[in-house]
């Protein structure tokens, strides 16, 4: 999935997936993206660790762009996430996302991202349902 033109429209405006140091990458398969997060100050949980919540944000926010990518006039929403975290991340390695498309319909997007860590080892899996709604003012700036 050919991410870039998203990446240039949205992406700088949006401060969650700035913040925690999300990185987006294009793919050559249709129906996928990826995402990869360095594990630092800015999204670790007080011990060291990845917090749950930055891998849920990793997650939405890669669904996000994927839909947008999707539907590009259009403004994509998640409306449901679902995950399970099954090991944990030290601060210092980098985990990779990768988001798949199950259900692509007009107004309902279904994705699936497993997020692993630099050993390819699985860290959590995720369910992201996204609302997809038409938009006028898709790639505007948001009002202050």
């Amino acid at each position: 999935m050919d991410i870039e033109r998203i990446k240039e429209i949205r992406l700088k405006q949006d401060g969650l997936s700035n913040t925690l140091g999300m990185e987006f990458l294009s793919t050559p398969d249709p129906d996928t993206c990826q995402a990869r997060m360095k594990v630092d100050s800015r999204n670790r949980q007080v011990f060291g660790f990845l917090s749950g919540g930055a891998t849920l944000a990793l997650a939405e926010n890669l669904a996000g762009v994927g839909s947008m990518t999707l539907c590009p006039n259009n403004i994509c929403v998640g409306i449901n996430v679902s995950g399970s975290h099954v090991k944990s991340v030290r601060e210092g390695d980098t985990v990779t996302a990768t988001a798949r498309i199950l259900h692509k319909g007009k107004t309902l997007h279904q994705w699936h991202i497993e997020i692993c860590n630099s050993a390819g080892e699985l860290i959590s899996s995720v369910e992201i349902t996204n609302f997809v709604m038409k938009g006028k003012d898709v790639g505007k700036p948001p009002k202050e």
